[in-house]
């Protein structure tokens, strides 16, 4: 993809030194996902991959919430009169968001505002770091429709983040988080006013942007897998991850900038 031209048709895309932003736009309906939009994020992430210009990821939502979720009469209506065929079409469609999300080599950072519930609050776990406002909330609410909580790998990824046990409670309940409680719990990595979030947000990216980027894609791929290995297991992986590391030139140039007393700049090769 070239993400120079790129014009996606169910979200706002904006991308600048380096820094991608994808904006859930539908602040009329508090941004909620379609059919279509669920596609095309899972493509765009996909995309990414092959996008090595594209350094780092923000996503963000329109008019003062990040997201409802998925649209109760574009979607919820609609599952309830599919068969069990579709239904798993379906589900393994929103889990290939997730998946897509993690297997993107790029840092994703979420800028969360309002509200974020759902698939929307899904897509927040998904990425790397989370800013939110003090106004956030959240909630993973899906047995207040009657589903289980384990929906797009929630029940894998979110207690990783939070701890099994207020996994549980945010699961079973489907109760809202409110920002403090969510940056008290590590779920957020910090909040910030309104005003200042997407600046925040973009200025983080852009801070990675500018780092060793082939690493920070070593450094995501080795948080995804390690969790399910043994210590003995992730500590041979990290060895052969940060032996490839030390063969980058980026490596050589930290040590060149080091010696001459000056900021490296990277290239992610």
């Amino acid at each position: 993809m070239n993400p120079e031209s790129f014009l996606p048709e169910h979200f706002g895309w904006h991308f600048d030194g380096g820094v991608a932003t994808i904006t859930l736009n539908r602040p009329d309906r508090k941004n909620p996902l379609t059919f279509e939009s669920y596609a095309e994020l899972r493509d765009t992430f996909r995309a990414l991959v092959y996008a090595p210009t594209v350094k780092a990821i923000v996503v963000t939502g329109a008019g003062g919430n990040f997201s409802s979720g998925g649209d109760v009469h574009e979607i919820i209506g609609p599952l309830t009169e599919m068969a069990m065929p579709e239904l798993l079409d379906f589900t393994r469609m929103t889990g290939d968001l997730v998946k897509a999300m993690r297997a993107c080599p790029q840092p994703i950072i979420a800028a969360i505002d309002g509200i974020c519930v759902g698939a929307g609050a899904i897509m927040a776990m998904a990425s790397d770091m989370r800013l939110a406002t003090p106004r956030a909330k959240t909630a993973f609410l899906f047995t207040r429709v009657g589903l289980a909580g384990c929906d797009m790998g929630a029940c894998a990824i979110l207690p990783r983040i939070i701890g099994q046990g207020r996994a549980s409670d945010l699961l079973y309940t489907g109760r809202m988080l409110g920002a403090e409680e969510g940056e008290r719990w590590g779920f957020h990595n910090r909040l910030v006013e309104p005003d200042a979030l997407l600046d925040e947000a973009t200025a983080l990216a852009r801070s990675l942007a500018a780092g060793p980027t082939f690493a920070h894609g070593i450094t995501k791929t080795q948080l995804g897998i390690e969790w399910a290995v043994s210590v003995e297991t992730a500590i041979e992986m990290e060895a052969q991850a940060q032996a490839i590391c030390m063969a980058t030139n980026d490596f050589r140039r930290a040590f060149e900038a080091f010696a001459d007393k000056r900021t490296p700049e990277f290239a992610g090769d």
